[in-house]
């Protein structure tokens, strides 16, 4: 009985020690408060068209219109999509120089006048069937005007296809099938694109978000120009020649040369104060400043009125204007935005966004 007891407690002492102690849990970490005060002037800084994706606050979207440092315009959707009730969002908008907006809202998009009424909407179709027997929905999270009468739209799904529709004649005028990551299933559909450009030179420059890339294309579909870009949800290409781009999740807009390499780069920890989370649009101002949408990717809902969300930096990084908006006005999360008081039209490519 003795030897029976010495080798369990042999065995026991054995386990101890090979045995690693439980790894406690890391405390929660407090999300950052904003700076008490902020660089620029708050909204009176610039007229601008604001919107951002995912707010699940709310029920609506809202699409803001500032104007002297006051909202003066309001456009809301409902979140749950009334045709198909898929999540709707704002991933993409674009005011026209005679006030008309084209926007993207995931299940669809749509060009409105500047009072709201619509021009037209398209709703994205379903792409098959799952095998349990329900749909399959097609998104779209990119919209550009092209000219007055046509629109650049990106169709995530089996496959994703970008498209130009024409809306004085109401007939696609070019559709091509887009490389995605594989597998190509209902499960990558979200994540294929978010905004895609045609630029002012005639070409297309496709963020390729869940292939991690950035590729120029050609009219006629040769690829002309390319660079890794990790996550990138957003990219335009600058008068110098060079691309913008902004990482999404990973919290950066770089600008990157001719070769993909980066020559200009504001990530987390680069802002005194101010953190940045996700960086969804990222867009040039004739000043040589940029714009940074800064989403709320990784953080907990509770410490959203936190999140600083835009930015705008000088080439030597230095803040001059940042927005913290979240009880009068709630302008919510931060995707997209188009400067007012930037010369150029929109509808023309003459906008670094």
């Amino acid at each position: 009985m003795k030897r029976f007891l010495l080798l369990v407690f042999a065995v026991a002492a054995a386990c101890a020690q090979t045995t690693p102690p439980a790894t406690p849990k890391a405390p929660d970490v407090p999300y950052p408060d904003p700076p008490a005060t902020l660089p620029g002037r708050g909204l009176a800084q610039h007229d601008f068209l604001y919107s951002g994706e995912w707010d699940t606050r709310k029920d609506q979207c809202t699409m803001f219109l500032i104007r002297g440092g006051r909202v003066v315009w309001t456009y809301q959707i409902p979140r749950k999509d009334p045709t198909n009730g898929q999540e709707s969002e704002y991933s993409d908008l674009h005011r026209l120089s005679n006030g008309d907006i084209v926007f993207a809202y995931k299940t669809g998009w749509r060009k409105i006048t500047a009072t709201g009424e619509t021009i037209y909407d398209y709703k994205c179709p379903a792409v098959g069937t799952t095998p349990e027997g329900k749909p399959i929905w097609s998104e779209c999270h990119s919209a550009q005007p092209i000219g007055p009468d046509k629109v650049l739209f990106m169709q995530n799904g089996l496959p994703a296809k970008l498209h130009l529709y024409n809306l004085a004649t109401g007939k696609i005028e070019m559709e091509h099938v887009m490389r995605t990551k594989e597998p190509v299933d209902a499960r990558s559909i979200h994540g294929q694109f978010r905004n895609v450009r045609f630029t002012k030179a005639g070409t297309y420059l496709i963020a390729h978000m869940n292939l991690g890339k950035v590729i120029e294309y050609d009219r006629d579909w040769k690829e002309i120009w390319s660079a890794d870009a990790p996550s990138v949800w957003h990219a335009v290409r600058l008068p110098n020649g060079n691309t913008l781009t902004s990482g999404n999740q990973h919290g950066f807009a770089r600008e990157l040369d001719a070769r993909g390499e980066v020559v200009w780069e504001v990530k987390k920890g680069d802002l005194p104060g101010i953190t940045l989370n996700g960086v969804h649009q990222a867009i040039r101002l004739a000043n040589g400043n940029t714009i940074i949408c800064n989403w709320t990717a990784g953080v907990k809902k509770p410490d959203w009125p936190k999140i600083v969300q835009i930015v705008e930096v000088t080439p030597d990084k230095k803040v001059v204007w940042a927005v913290n908006e979240w009880t009068n006005p709630d302008l919510g999360p931060a995707s997209c935005i188009q400067l007012l008081d930037e010369p150029g039209r929109s509808e023309w490519q003459e906008l670094l966004r």
